[in-house]
């Protein structure tokens, strides 16, 4: 069986893709492609924001009155599928998929004239300041203070694993400014700029080399009451819209997508007992099953973006999609280790690998690394574990 897009679906996608031919730079495709790191170079990122934004495309998923397209949910599903197949850099994806959305919903127009321009424009990286030491899937009990004091926000305390938060020029932080309510309403949403005295970013060192997760400490921080988004205490409501606003990206369908196409060219070039790899019945049985089951999670996702009445609700699908995607991320990633086989053990030390050659193929730069930092795919985001329990709580009616 073979299922079929919309023949409009799939114009529109020949438009994407010879779009993308045109403006992304060769230069910035190859290092993304070959990069032994796991995440965006953000000169690169950044640089194709703002190319993106020339041509009006940087936040396609925007509403049009803020930058956006006016793209249905197919036409951003196909948009976001050619990047990732044409080793584009991804979005910033904190500018404008999390934050943005917030800032364009519930912020003051004064906040959105200064900081919206910006995301679109690339002209900084964000960090999301969210998860503390013992308040990471349970955010309602985060202990960093805000105390207003006349027109700045005095801030005291600690975040942990703020994804890149060392090359970031700003965060946004979920912080506690009345502690005399419950703990929900008590939360309020604040921007801030990370060269702020009384701000530390120390990197975390991961498994997989990279110090790309942080910890941020905030001393007697003070930033103006202007930056704090929407009304005080509402920081829960905005960070529950921020997270289910994108119910189908923790599905990351584009990147396991692409990365099924990197394994199929792993096992291609690979040579084993004298045929390719890819020849090998069971390479051909693992890799069958995994392209099966990738592909019933992309028809998951198109019935969640065509609105398909399931009789469940909305927050179950994001936990099924969270669930199923973040392990298939690791089982793709793990079947590229073992068709690299030896040479799957090799390191190669940022910032850039040394020149192809036929043993050392552009393809084996970054696996490890990559398959190495998938292991925490079940835990960021929200936690297999607590994705089940959401799951059964709507289920049974816990």
């Amino acid at each position: 069986m073979q299922l079929q897009h919309d023949p409009d679906l799939e114009r529109f996608r020949g438009e994407i893709r010879q779009f993308i031919a045109e403006v992304l730079p060769r230069e910035i495709q190859a290092r993304h492609r070959t990069k032994v790191r796991n995440n965006a170079i953000v000169e690169d990122q950044l640089e194709w924001m703002r190319i993106l934004h020339s041509h009006g495309r940087s936040a396609p998923h925007w509403p049009v009155e803020f930058g956006g397209c006016g793209w249905s949910p197919q036409q951003l599903f196909v948009f976001n599928e050619e990047l990732y197949a044409a080793d584009a850099p991804e979005f910033d994806w904190a500018g404008t998929h999390m934050l943005g959305p917030v800032l364009y919903t519930f912020g003051s127009k004064a906040l959105q004239d200064r900081f919206l321009p910006a995301i679109r424009e690339g002209r900084y990286n964000w960090a999301q300041g969210f998860s503390e030491p013992g308040s990471g899937s349970d955010l309602a009990s985060l202990r960093t203070y805000a105390e207003l004091r006349g027109d700045v926000y005095v801030v005291n305390g600690q975040k942990i694993w703020t994804s890149g938060a060392s090359e970031a020029e700003w965060g946004f932080f979920l912080v506690r400014t009345d502690r005399s309510v419950k703990p929900q309403r008590g939360i309020s949403f604040l921007i801030i700029k990370l060269d702020t005295p009384g701000v530390t970013v120390r990197e975390i060192p991961q498994i997989n080399g990279e110090g790309h997760v942080c910890e941020i400490f905030l001393e007697n921080v003070e930033v103006p009451a202007d930056q704090l988004i929407g009304e005080p205490g509402m920081g829960w409501t905005y960070a529950k819209f921020l997270l289910e606003h994108e119910r189908t990206a923790s599905s990351f369908i584009y990147w396991s997508k692409r990365e099924l196409d990197r394994l199929l060219e792993i096992a291609r070039g690979e040579i084993v007992e004298g045929a390719p790899l890819a020849e090998d019945p069971r390479f051909q049985a693992r890799f069958a099953k995994l392209k099966a089951d990738l592909l019933a999670l992309e028809w998951s996702v198109l019935r969640v973006l065509a609105k398909e009445e399931t009789g469940y609700p909305e927050a179950a699908a994001a936990s099924v999609l969270k669930i199923r995607g973040s392990e298939l991320q690791q089982e793709i990633t793990t079947l590229q280790l073992d068709a690299l086989g030896p040479k799957a053990l090799r390191y190669f030390p940022p910032p850039h690998p040394p020149a192809p050659s036929a043993v050392w193929p552009d393809y084996a730069a970054s696996r490890a690394t990559v398959a190495l930092i998938t292991r925490a795919a079940t835990i960021y985001g929200g936690t297999k574990q607590v994705q089940k329990n959401i799951l059964a709580k709507l289920a049974y009616d816990l």
